[in-house]
């Protein structure tokens, strides 16, 4: 594990707030697209029924109960894959959900990957403001707009800003491929907010888990939205997004 990553070793219900208002990167092939996290919901394993570890170790999750430090990746609905960063002690399956962010870096790279690149249009006309908002916002529109896909499971996470600089415009060194994640915090920010997990199902759900963590006034964050009611049996993988 990298050094600075220590935090995240105390489990996700530890990490998650201090994961609010870091930068995550995910660059590859010359291209690269950075999104400051706003809103992360908290998973812990064998004592969390809305957890995909809370039945056990599987071929799907075992990313989950590897390492601290690594990117656990699943597919959801059979359309969308959702990114979480690995916490605390191996073997526990802790992590951390990345729900929500603003993209800060790489947003035509963003906009293409979410089928808007023809939005700005040719003539430079401007971003529309709702559209940058929601660019991020919700785990699939996150790891679409990274980037992030199966490819990625498995994954460990770099400490500290990309090497080249993503965040400065007039750098032309491109970053290397990985995944990089920097301002990760010691304490938990003043005035950060907390409340149920969105669309998890049965147990896990409502006010008893109250795991999810958001920084307040961010456009950004999803709305928060109770687990609609199941039309079939569903896996225990399908019961958050």
């Amino acid at each position: 594990m990298p050094r600075g990553l220590e935090p995240l070793e105390r489990g996700s219900l530890h990490a998650a707030p201090l994961l609010l208002g870091s930068t995550l990167t995910v660059a590859r092939r010359g291209a690269a697209v950075s999104v400051r996290l706003t809103e992360v919901e908290a998973y812990e394993g064998s004592r969390d029924p809305g957890s995909h570890g809370f039945r056990g170790r599987t071929a799907r999750t075992a990313t989950m109960f590897g390492p601290v430090g690594h990117i656990y990746v699943y597919f959801t609905y059979g359309m969308h894959w959702c990114v979480n960063i690995v916490c605390g002690p191996e073997g526990t399956s802790s992590g951390v959900l990345l729900r929500a962010g603003e993209v800060v870096a790489g947003m035509d790279t963003a906009l293409e990957r979410r089928s808007a690149g023809a939005v700005a249009g040719s003539a430079g006309r401007p971003h529309p403001a709702r559209q940058v908002r929601q660019l991020a916002s919700g785990p699939a529109r996150l790891a679409q707009a990274l980037g992030i896909g199966a490819g990625d499971d498995g994954s460990a996470l770099f400490l500290g800003p990309a090497p080249g600089q993503v965040l400065d415009p007039a750098s032309e060194q491109p970053a290397p491929d990985g995944i990089w994640l920097s301002g990760l915090r010691s304490r938990r920010r003043p005035g950060t907010m907390s409340g149920p997990r969105t669309g998890v199902s049965g147990e896990g759900g409502g006010p008893d888990y109250p795991w999810r963590f958001w920084l307040p006034d961010e456009p950004s964050v999803s709305p928060y939205r109770a687990a609609k009611p199941r039309r079939r049996r569903e896996s225990r993988d399908e019961t958050r997004d």
